[in-house]
C-alpha cells in the first residue's frame, strides 16, 4: 500500500463528508427523477408523487436482466478489435493496451435487439421496469465499488490514482484507489466508460419511443428528434472510442463509486430523461421549429466534433497538416499547448458544444417543464467543476505555460461569458 496521500495532495468534492453525501445524494436524485417523470405534475422541484416500498424496487428478474446487459457488453468487448491503442504512459513508464472495438459493440448489439423484437421480445416494456432496473444498477455499483476497493488493497504503490489513496476508506471508496483495475488484459474502468451505460441509454431510448407508437399509434416528432440527437452523441462517442484515453476519468481518476454508479446507473437511467418525459407528456412539435432544433443540435456537434478531431489530430502527430499551421505555446514538460484554432477561442470547446448539444436535447419537450432541463442544468455543473479540476491540473502540470495560455486564452467554456 502507498503511504496515505491526505498531507500532500488536496481532497475534492469536499473530501469525506461530501464523498459520504454524494453517495447518497446520487441515487436519491435518479429516484427522484424517474418518479417525477411519470407523475402527472412532473415538477422537478417539487416532492415525488409517492415513495415506492421495497417490493416495488427489488425485482431478481431485474437484477437477472441487468446482470445479463452486463455480461453481454463483456462479451463483445472480448471480441478481436478492429483495432487495438495504447493508452497514456504510467508510473512505472509502462502503456496498457486497449481494444478498440465500442462502436463495433454498439451495432452487435442493436443487430441482436433487432432480432429479438422481431422475434417477439417485449421490449417496450422496458420503460415499465426502469425503477426495479435502476435500483438493480445502484446495487451492482456498490457491490462492485466494494470489490474494486478490496482488489486495490492489494494493489502495487504504483497502480494507485493520484487522490484515490488518502487512508480515509469513505473518500477512497468514492473517487476509487487503482487508476486501471484489471483481471487480465480486461479493463474495468475502460469498459464501463461509454459501454453498458451508453449503449444502454440509447436502448431505453428506444424502448421509450416503442412504447409510445403502441400507445398513440406512432412516435412524435419530439421523441424521434430525443432519440435521434443522443443516438448520435453516442455513435460518435463509440466511433471514436480511442480518444477516451487522454480524458481525465483514464488517466487521472481511479475507479470507484463516483464512476461506477455514473457509468451504470446515472447515465442510462438519467440521460434518458427527455424520453421518459416525452411518453408520459407528449409535446406538440411542428417542423419549423423541429428544423430550429435540428440546426442547434448541428451547431452543437460541429464545435464539439471539430474541437475534440483538432485536439486528438495534434497529440497523435502535431506535424499533420490539419494542424502544422496553429499556433503553440512551448512547456517545461516538452509538450505544446494549442493557443489557435478551436483551443484559441476558449479553454474546453468541446464543452461549449457539449452544452449547446444538451440544450437541444431539451427543447423538443417543450418550455413548461423545468424538469426535461435538468440535464442541461446538472451537465453544465458538472462541466465547470471539471473544468475547474483540469485547469488545477493543468496549472501544477505547465507552470508558467499554463499561465500564459490563460492570458491568450481567457475565456474557459463559453467566449465573453466563462
Amino acid at each position: 500500500m502507498a503511504p496515505p496521500q491526505g498531507s500532500r495532495a488536496p481532497l475534492e468534492f469536499g473530501g469525506p463528508l461530501g464523498a459520504a453525501a454524494l453517495m447518497l445524494l446520487l441515487p436519491v436524485t435518479m429516484f427522484h427523477l424517474l418518479l417525477v417523470a411519470r407523475s402527472g405534475p412532473a415538477r422537478l422541484l417539487g416532492p415525488p408523487p409517492y415513495l415506492p416500498g421495497l417490493e416495488e424496487l427489488w425485482s431478481p428478474w431485474a437484477l437477472l436482466l441487468c446482470l445479463t446487459w452486463l455480461g453481454l457488453q463483456a462479451a463483445l468487448y472480448l471480441l478481436p478489435a478492429r483495432k487495438v491503442a495504447e493508452g497514456q504512459e504510467l508510473k512505472d513508464k509502462s502503456r496498457l493496451r486497449y481494444p478498440i472495438n465500442g462502436f463495433q459493440a454498439l451495432v452487435l448489439t442493436a443487430l441482436l435487439v433487432g432480432l429479438g423484437v422481431s422475434a417477439g421480445l417485449p421490449l417496450s416494456a422496458l420503460p415499465e421496469m426502469l425503477l426495479p432496473l435502476a435500483f438493480a444498477a445502484t446495487l451492482i455499483a456498490f457491490i462492485f465499488s466494494l470489490l474494486l476497493y478490496l482488489k486495490a488493497l492489494l494493489a502495487p504503490a504504483s497502480a494507485l490514482a493520484p487522490g484515490g489513496n488518502s487512508g480515509n476508506l469513505i473518500y477512497d471508496f468514492f473517487l476509487g484507489r487503482e487508476l486501471n483495475p484489471r483481471i487480465c488484459s480486461f479493463d474495468f474502468k475502460y469498459f464501463c466508460e461509454l459501454r453498458p451505460g451508453l449503449i444502454g441509454w440509447v436502448l431505453i431510448n428506444l424502448a421509450l419511443l416503442i412504447q409510445e407508437a403502441e400507445l398513440r399509434g406512432s412516435p412524435s416528432l419530439a421523441m424521434w428528434l430525443v432519440n435521434g440527437f443522443q443516438l448520435l452523441y453516442v455513435g460518435d462517442a463509440l466511433w471514436y472510442e480511442e480518444a477516451v484515453l487522454t480524458t481525465m476519468d483514464i488517466i487521472h481518476d481511479g475507479f470507484g463509486f463516483m464512476l461506477a454508479f455514473g457509468d451504470l446507473a446515472w447515465v442510462p437511467f438519467t440521460y434518458s430523461l427527455q424520453a421518459q418525459f416525452l411518453l408520459y407528456h407528449p409535446q406538440p412539435l411542428g417542423w419549423p421549429l423541429a428544423s430550429f432544433i435540428c440546426l442547434i443540435n448541428a451547431v452543437g456537434y460541429y464545435i464539439f466534433r471539430g474541437a475534440n478531431s483538432q485536439k486528438n489530430t495534434f497529440r497523435k502527430n502535431p506535424s499533420d497538416p490539419r494542424v502544422a499551421d496553429l499556433e503553440t505555446i512551448s512547456t517545461a514538460t516538452g509538450r505544446r499547448l494549442l493557443v489557435s484554432g478551436w483551443w484559441g477561442m476558449v479553454r474546453h470547446p468541446n464543452y461549449l458544444g457539449d452544452l449547446i448539444m444538451a440544450l437541444a436535447w431539451s427543447l423538443p419537450c417543450g418550455v413548461f417543464h423545468l424538469l426535461p432541463y435538468f440535464y442541461f442544468l446538472y451537465f453544465t455543473a458538472l462541466l465547470v467543476h471539471r473544468e475547474d479540476r483540469d485547469e488545477r491540473q493543468c496549472r501544477q502540470k505547465y507552470g508558467l505555460a499554463w499561465h500564459e495560455y490563460c492570458r491568450r486564452v481567457p475565456y474557459r467554456i463559453v467566449p465573453y461569458v466563462y
